[in-house]
Formats: structure tokens, C-alpha cells, sequence
């Protein structure tokens, strides 16, 4: 079964196998149109967690590829049963994955799974844009070929200018609250803070990691926020809403920082992304 995906050693054991089914259901449905799959989100980033994770997975098709053959996809695909939290897939076409863009893009955006709330959306105008150039941005750094052509081959990293965007408004949605964990919502805070450090993308576990080791006004908050990412989604802590406001409104404001410094510089770390104090 493992023979339809380029390199099985590389992914988590617990997916094999459905990856595999994965990739065959899309190429039985799209055939030669089919460009490439790779996984991007957790698995891309090392740091997949059965139980907690979900599955990401970008495909790239031909352009050629017919409108009904999406909704054939979705069908095909949410009838296998998902190991995973969750499956999140989204569909390219080649010539829109091949130029950076601070668009969302898709002509598929697949929700489905145990714990997802299903939506199969083709009118990629109607969502919000940031978490796609983020999913692009690590696929670019770090994805995992599943099939096809090499993921660099067929994929353009957005600019740092609209990754840095995307950022901003990931934590001003998680800000909200709506419809995340607490603890999601502080790790994707910590990711947000490495990256602006950085300039890479991690997985979020690490980046907590890191951002505890190196802030200690939050450090009781992000270790808090680690301890419930252990933990199946159905047993996740809820944090202080108080203190969870407090440090992503910080979270922002070095976005913000970093943005400027960036836009005025145009060099990756111009500015120290601190959490207490001002910039060094």
C-alpha cells in the first residue's frame, strides 16, 4: 500500500497507510492532471501527534483539471476514514502555486474528519487568506513529498512582507478565540514570536519551548500551554482568558514591530523580537 507515496520512511508510522489511500484516490481522480501532493502543518514541521495533530496535505494540479472533478475528490476523500484529528487539504492550481501571492488561492479547500467540522469550500474569495500563505510558506520551507514533483518545483514561498501579514492576522483571529483551544491559540503565539526572531518556521511545540526558556513574564503561561498540547484535544486545559489576551496583545505588538522594521530595512532580523521591554 505504501508504494504510492515517494518516500513512507519519512511520515509518521500511523499515517502510512492512509496517506497511501490518500494519494491514490487523488491520482484515480485527477490522473495526469495530478502535479504533486505533500504534507505540510506538523508533519512537514516534525513534530505530528497522534490524537492531537491533524493531516495537512497540499496537492497542485494542471489547470485543465475540470470543476467536477473537485467535488469528486471531496466526495472520494471524506469517505475514507481519517486516523488523524482531522484532514485539512488544499487544492492548487500550478500556475497560481508557482508565483508568490498573499491570496488564499484554492480551488479546493477539504475540512473533514473525526474532529473537523466538514466544509469542502471551491470559491477561495469567500476565506480568509493568512492561513493559506502560511500552509505555502511551510510547504515551501519544509514539505514533505508525498507525490510528484519536487515540492520547490511547483511551489513559490510568499514574500516576507505577506508572511509577516499573515501572521499578524493569524493572531488577531486567535485573539478572538473563536473556535480554537487555549493552548493552540499560545503556541501559534509562540510560532509567531520565533518566526519574527528568525524568520523560519517551526513546529509549535518548539516554539514554546522556546519562547519559555527566553521570556519569563509568560513563562508559567506558555509551560501551561505546553502541558495541555500533550494532551488529546478532548482533555486540553482551559487557560486564564486574561492572561492567554495579555500575551497574544504582546504577541502582536512585536508583529507589528517586525513588519515595520522589515518594510523599512528589508532584511530578515533587523529587530530583536522581545516580549518585555523594547527592542534590543
Amino acid at each position: 500500500m505504501t508504494g504510492f507515496l515517494a518516500d513512507p520512511e519519512s511520515l509518521p508510522v500511523e499515517l502510512r497507510a492512509y496517506l497511501a489511500e490518500l494519494v491514490r484516490r487523488t491520482r484515480a481522480v485527477c490522473g495526469p492532471r495530478l502535479v504533486s501532493m505533500f504534507a505540510v502543518g506538523s508533519i512537514a514541521l516534525g513534530d505530528y501527534r497522534h490524537g492531537r495533530s491533524d493531516v495537512d496535505v497540499t496537492v497542485v494540479v494542471d489547470p485543465s483539471l475540470p470543476g467536477l472533478s473537485l467535488r469528486d475528490l471531496a466526495n472520494s476523500l471524506t469517505a475514507l476514514p481519517c486516523p488523524a484529528a482531522g484532514l485539512e487539504l488544499v487544492l492548487y492550481d500550478a500556475d497560481f502555486a508557482a508565483r508568490p501571492s498573499a491570496e488564499a488561492g484554492f480551488r479546493l479547500n477539504l475540512n473533514t474528519g473525526p474532529l473537523l467540522r466538514y466544509q469542502a469550500a471551491y470559491d477561495s474569495s469567500r476565506s480568509p487568506a493568512f492561513w493559506f500563505v502560511i500552509d505555502r510558506a511551510v510547504g515551501y520551507q519544509s514539505g514533505r513529498l508525498l507525490f510528484g514533483s519536487p515540492v520547490r518545483d511547483v511551489l513559490a514561498a510568499p514574500s516576507r512582507a505577506d508572511q509577516l501579514a499573515a501572521v499578524l492576522h493569524s493572531v488577531r483571529d486567535h485573539a478572538r478565540g473563536e473556535g480554537h483551544l487555549s493552548d493552540n491559540r499560545v503556541l501559534n503565539g509562540c510560532r509567531a514570536v520565533v518566526f519574527c526572531r528568525t524568520g523560519r518556521w517551526v513546529a509549535k511545540y518548539a516554539a514554546g519551548r522556546s519562547v519559555s526558556d527566553t521570556e519569563p513574564r509568560f513563562r508559567a503561561l506558555v509551560d501551561r500551554a505546553l502541558l495541555s498540547f500533550e494532551r488529546a484535544r478532548s482533555e486540553a486545559f482551559e487557560l486564564p482568558p486574561d492572561e492567554v489576551r495579555d500575551f497574544l496583545d504582546r504577541v502582536r505588538e512585536i508583529v507589528e514591530r517586525t513588519a515595520s522594521s522589515s518594510e523599512s530595512e528589508r532584511t530578515v532580523g533587523g529587530t530583536s523580537a522581545t516580549l518585555d521591554g523594547d527592542p534590543s
